[in-house]
C-alpha cells in the first residue's frame, strides 16, 4: 500500500528535464499494475520503494499549464518531467479531466489509428467499452468517422449509456455464449466489423473471435486489437480460426509502439483531444480524492466508466 509521507524534493539532471509543481495525477490500472509489479513493464524493476504515479498534470515555473511524463513519480507536490513529452493545456479543460484524458486517449487512439488503422466509413466493435478507456473509444472512434460503432460490457446502465456517447448498438457480455454469438453474428452479418477494439480479452474475445470465423468462402477483413485484459490474460484460439477468416491480431501498448507513433501522439493526437474535450466534445467522468488520503483510499471501488484522479 502506499504511504502520504515526506519525500525528497526532485532533481533536474540535465537540459531536457523541466521541474513540475503537480496538481493532479490520474491512478489507472497501469499505476496500480507497476506498484504490485504485476504488470509486464514492471517485472525488471528493483523492489525500492518510489513515488507512483506514471503522468500528471501540473504548472511549469513560468506558469504554463501542462500535462507530462513524469520522470520521478508524479503523485507528488512536485515531479521532474522531460520537455519533449509535454503537452500545453487549452483554456477550459480542468485539471482532472486533463490528468485522466492521456492514458485512455493512448489506448483508443493508438488502438484505432495505428493498429488498427481506421478510416471514414468502418464498423467498429469496443468490447469492454463500460470502462473509462472503453467510454472514450466510442467517441474517438465516432470522431475518426467509424459509421457503426457496436459497444460490449457487462454494466446494463453504463451501456445504455454508450448510446448517448456515439455507440449504435449495445451487446451485453453478461449472458450466455449462444446468444452472444447470435448477436454478434448477427451484428456482422449486416454491417461487416472492420475494427475490434478490446479492452477485455479472455472469454469474451474467444466467442468474438468465434463468431468471425468462415466456413471456407470468402470473408471481410477484420482488424482486432488487443489493449487489455480485465478479464484473464490468455485464450484459446482455435487454429481454424486464423485460417477461415481475413483476420488481423494485434496489440497496443507499451513496447509495442514506434518512436514515430509515440511522437505524434504528443504532438498531434493528445492536443487534438484536449481540445475536443475544452470545447464538450469529449465526455469524460472523474473522481477526485485529496493526495492525504491516498492511503485510504488506493483501493477504493471507483465506479464504472470514471477516473480515480489523485489533486494535490
Amino acid at each position: 500500500m502506499p504511504q502520504y509521507a515526506d519525500v525528497p524534493d526532485p532533481v533536474v539532471n540535465n537540459d531536457g528535464e523541466l521541474l513540475l509543481t503537480v496538481r493532479a495525477s490520474a491512478i489507472k490500472h497501469f499505476d496500480k499494475g507497476v506498484a504490485r509489479g504485476t504488470h509486464y513493464s514492471s517485472k525488471a524493476n528493483t523492489p525500492n520503494a518510489k513515488v507512483i504515479g506514471g503522468d500528471g498534470v501540473g504548472m511549469l515555473a513560468d506558469g504554463t499549464r501542462v500535462f507530462a511524463l513524469g520522470v520521478s513519480g508524479m503523485v507528488a507536490e512536485q515531479a521532474v518531467i522531460e520537455k519533449d513529452r509535454m503537452v500545453l493545456l487549452p483554456p477550459g479543460i480542468d485539471d482532472a479531466t486533463a490528468a485522466a484524458l492521456p492514458n485512455a486517449v493512448a489506448g483508443a487512439a493508438m488502438a484505432l489509428r495505428f493498429r488498427a488503422g481506421i478510416k471514414p466509413g468502418d464498423t467498429v466493435l469496443i468490447n469492454g467499452a463500460t470502462g473509462f478507456t472503453g467510454r472514450l473509444a466510442v467517441q474517438i472512434a465516432r470522431h475518426y468517422g467509424a459509421k457503426k460503432i457496436i459497444a460490449t460490457g457487462r454494466n446494463p446502465a453504463s451501456l445504455q449509456k454508450l448510446l448517448a456517447l456515439g455507440a449504435d448498438e449495445v451487446i451485453s457480455v453478461d449472458q450466455d455464449d449462444d446468444t452472444f454469438l447470435a448477436q454478434v453474428k448477427k451484428a456482422h452479418s449486416e454491417t461487416p466489423i472492420d475494427i475490434i477494439v478490446d479492452y477485455l480479452w479472455g472469454h469474451s474475445a474467444e466467442l468474438l473471435l468465434a463468431a468471425l470465423k468462415g466456413n471456407g468462402s470468402f470473408t471481410h477483413r477484420t482488424r482486432f486489437v488487443s489493449v487489455g485484459s480485465m478479464t484473464g490474460d490468455k485464450i484459446q484460439l482455435s487454429a481454424e480460426n486464423l485460417r477461415s477468416v481475413d483476420l488481423q491480431l494485434s496489440g497496443s501498448g507499451l513496447g509495442s509502439w514506434t518512436r514515430g507513433e509515440m511522437q505524434l501522439l504528443f504532438k498531434e493526437i493528445l492536443p487534438e483531444m484536449f481540445q475536443l474535450a475544452a470545447g464538450g466534445k469529449l465526455q469524460v467522468e472523474t473522481m477526485k480524492v485529496n493526495l492525504q488520503d491516498i492511503e485510504t483510499l488506493w483501493n477504493t471501488d471507483v465506479p464504472g466508466g470514471q477516473r480515480l484522479v489523485i489533486m494535490m
